[in-house]
Formats: structure tokens, sequence, C-alpha cells
């Protein structure tokens, strides 16, 4: 039986590339686990983040700040100005009037904008609307909570009669 004998030197450059080796596996180890953590923290974000907020959305509590706009759909003068001073005077933010896309409209009707149908029904119970009047057309470019849309039947609600 034939020893073999290793030089010192050889020795040395094998307990040094042994160390540098294992440095490297556990470097490589934890690039790794943090890879995968932070892979399960965005699937997290993505998609249970989404979950949440449309379950927030659709709690069926109305928001504090409801932001709408007031279109008018009837065609008489100066009626979106008179609900949009009703409408602030009770807490919404309304911030924009303009006219719908045409002006045969014969009731008045409240749209929910992002899913959140407590918002629109909150808007259409202080206008004296009926809650079957309130439809939902969600479009996620569109920044509003509720759409009104005036229509002839606007002498019969609440900010013309004088009702609260």
């Amino acid at each position: 039986m034939k020893k073999t004998i290793k030089k010192k030197s050889e020795q040395k450059v094998d307990h040094q590339t042994s160390t540098v080796n294992i440095f490297y596996n556990i470097l490589i180890f934890f690039l790794v686990v943090l890879i995968v953590y932070l892979s399960y923290s965005a699937y997290i974000k993505l998609v249970k983040g989404s979950e949440k907020i449309d379950e927030l959305k659709n709690n069926g509590v109305a928001a504090e700040i409801i932001q709408l706009d007031v279109l008018n759909g009837c065609g008489v003068s100066g009626v979106a100005d008179r609900y949009t001073d009703f409408l602030r005077a009770r807490g919404f933010d309304v911030v924009e009037i303009g006219n719908y896309v045409s002006y045969d409209v014969d009731e008045t009707f409240v749209i929910d904008r992002i899913g959140n149908k407590a918002n629109a029904v909150k808007v259409a119970n202080a206008l004296g609307i009926e809650n079957v009047k309130v439809i939902q057309q969600l479009n996620e470019n569109y920044f509003l909570d509720v759409s009104l849309v005036i229509g002839k039947d606007y002498y019969k609600l609440k900010p013309i009669t004088g009702e609260n």
C-alpha cells in the first residue's frame, strides 16, 4: 500500500477552495430563499390584494366621501346646478357637472361606477330616488364613485320639492 502524501501547499489550496465553495453555497441558498419570499409577496399583493379590494368595494357600506358627477338628461337649464348645490349641502363631493348623451331621459337614475352599490343607494336616498333606479356600470377608467343622471321627473325629487 502506497500512501500518497499531499504537500502542504496543495492542502492549503484545497482548504481555501472548500471554504469559498461553502460560502458560495450559503450565498446561493439565501438568494433562493429571498427570491421565493419576494415571489410569494408579489403573489399576495397582486392576487390576494385585488380580492381584498373587491371585498371592500362590495361590503355594502357606503363611503364617507362619495365623489360623483351630475349629468343633465332632461335639457332644463340650471337643474344640474340646483342638484349639485343640494348634494354638496349634504356632504357629497360633486366633482363634475355636465350633460348626459341625450336629453330624453324620462326618469332620474343613479349609476354605480366602482362596484360599491351602497354609495349609489346613499345618493339615491338623499334625493328621494327609488333603489330600483340604481344601476351598475363598472368602469375602472372612470374615477368617480357615482353618476347621477337627471331625468324629466326632476321636479318630483327632494332638491326641487324642498323635502329633507
